[in-house]
């Protein structure tokens, strides 16, 4: 590295912060499930429950 290079600083979280950025992340997973089921569902409600038969195709 040359002399000019700006450093790079670890930042070390608080035991709060960690549990925060925890939870958030739990959130924002949780969230995404949700849409995922909510996306499902209404494709197979505009479908029709046929399309979850093997045979239907």
């Amino acid at each position: 590295m040359s002399a000019d290079a700006p450093r790079t600083e670890i930042v070390q979280m608080t035991p709060e912060q960690a549990k925060s950025r925890r939870a958030r992340n739990v959130a924002i997973a949780l969230a995404i499930v949700a849409l995922v089921v909510l996306f499902y569902v209404v494709t197979i409600a505009k479908l029709g429950l046929g399309v979850l038969n093997k045979g239907a195709w």
